[in-house]
């Protein structure tokens, strides 16, 4: 998840994505295309909501009410709002925590309704969702058409003090607006959880196969025309149904990649390895290190710090992520044994 977070995010700090060698670069395009944009969120989305249908069951079996469990959640969105909201001005605007923390203030009397309901409102809350997404994936490819891609490199701010002030106006509306992306994929998360399909993977290993197989194949199919727009193997005028296909067939991929972990973990067993391990110890503190990779982008490409952005292209970059997502690992893997939990991680849990 952390891996494809950064792949989708690094390109957006750079100003040229054609500096290096071409042919790099397309691959990392086409791969990004394929994996990471408008999937690594829909991944994310879905487990979080997994992670709060999780919750709310312990909630239950320690015997709390729902009023308890109510006042619990929203002490939770408050404190991811409050994360989110210094993240978003402190360090980058691509921010999701405050999103969230949002989206459960508003839905949160969801988690406990049946699950009819649950699908009906994801399938209804697509729709917006994938016009929203649409809409900013052909603002940036036709530009991206015209030689000028959208980036965070032409709107960077030459001191920190000014950065801050300038992300300040658009959190409101940006954090609001974006809670329609999250509930499509928050709420078959929960559903999922209440059926232990990622806590028990070995007893639902059929239906995880299923979902794993057709929901990625979905993914690809529908993504493919985009991805192949991209890296310029397909000469056409970025249209509201390629945009559209590639969006909506991001949700179906986001929860097929969280099936096939589920598969994974039927494999690795109760004996994971020191790489397991270690991966499993990132992410007991993803939080930390999605805030970790944002303080990543300001040191490596802003101008009042190593401004990195015009010397290199979506390949490099790319690269980057890969490098800064392996550092992840051996950081949590070092905290796992030194018997650290993560700060944010620690903070959230405190405040609610």
């Amino acid at each position: 998840m952390l891996l494809l977070i950064a792949l989708a995010h690094a390109p957006a700090f750079v100003s040229r994505w054609d500096l290096g060698p071409a042919a790099l670069n397309t691959t990392a395009a086409l791969v990004r295309s394929l994996v990471a944009e408008n999937q690594a969120r829909a991944m994310f989305v879905f487990l979080f909501g997994y992670a709060l249908g999780q919750l709310t069951q312990r909630q239950h079996a320690r015997g709390s009410d729902w009023t308890s469990i109510r006042t619990l959640l929203r002490r939770r969105s408050l404190g991811l709002i409050a994360i989110g909201f210094a993240h978003s001005v402190l360090l980058v605007p691509f921010d999701i925590v405050a999103v969230y923390g949002l989206t459960l203030l508003l839905v949160a009397p969801l988690v406990r309704t049946g699950g009819a309901v649950l699908w009906w409102i994801s399938a209804l809350t697509l729709v917006p969702a994938t016009l929203l997404l649409s809409w900013q994936s052909v603002t940036a490819q036709t530009a991206a058409a015209m030689g000028t891609p959208m980036t965070m490199a032409q709107l960077m701010a030459p001191d920190y003090g000014t950065h801050v002030l300038a992300g300040l106006p658009f959190w409101p509306v940006k954090t609001a607006a974006s809670t329609i992306v999250v509930v499509p994929g928050m709420l078959p998360g929960i559903w999922a959880a209440r059926r232990r399909l990622l806590d028990e993977p070995e007893r639902h290993a059929p239906l995880l196969l299923r979902v794993a197989a057709i929901f990625m194949a979905v993914s690809v199919m529908g993504r493919l025309p985009m991805a192949l727009l991209q890296i310029g193997a397909w000469t056409t005028s970025v249209s509201w149904t390629v945009a559209g296909a590639h969006a909506l067939t991001g949700y179906a991929g986001g929860i097929g990649m969280a099936a096939a972990a589920g598969l994974v973990a039927i494999r690795i067993g109760r004996d994971p390895g020191r790489l397991a391990a270690a991966l499993a110890a990132l992410g007991q503190r993803s939080l930390t290190f999605y805030l970790f990779q944002s303080a990543a982008w300001v040191a490596l490409f802003y101008p009042f710090t190593l401004d990195l952005r015009h010397d290199m292209g979506l390949a490099a970059s790319c690269a980057v992520a890969v490098a800064l997502w392996i550092t992840s690992i051996l950081l949590a893997d070092w905290m796992r044994r030194a018997g650290h939990r993560g700060p944010a991680e620690v903070l959230l849990r405190r405040w609610s």
